[in-house]
């Protein structure tokens, strides 16, 4: 689809209609075979990786809750400013929330 005014409900059935999932699935298969997929990580889950804390961890030095980090994680929802400020520090310096969370 490369279209990024939404589609009607008929116009996305039609598109549904016309898939070959099965051969979407096995050319994604082959290329993540042939070392050509990439893996896409939030800043979220980089910064929380590159601090070595945990999710429960992590989402206490932020004062969330850890659905409200999966949420961040998994794109469901988007960190306040502040929050994101915080986490591309976090993502730069990883040894600052080391350092707090001891």
């Amino acid at each position: 689809m490369k279209s990024k005014k939404p589609l009607t409900a008929k116009e996305l059935e039609a598109w549904e209609n016309s898939r070959d999932l099965g051969a979407e699935l096995l050319e994604s298969v082959c290329q993540m075979v042939a070392g050509k997929g990439r893996v896409v990580m939030s800043p979220v889950i980089s910064a929380r990786k590159k601090s070595g804390l945990s999710q429960t961890e992590f989402a206490k030095l932020f004062g969330v809750s850890v659905r409200t980090l999966q949420d961040w994680e998994q794109g469901r929802r988007q960190p306040s400013g502040a929050a994101k400020t915080l986490i591309a520090i976090a993502e730069r310096r990883p040894e600052i929330l080391k350092e707090m969370a001891a």
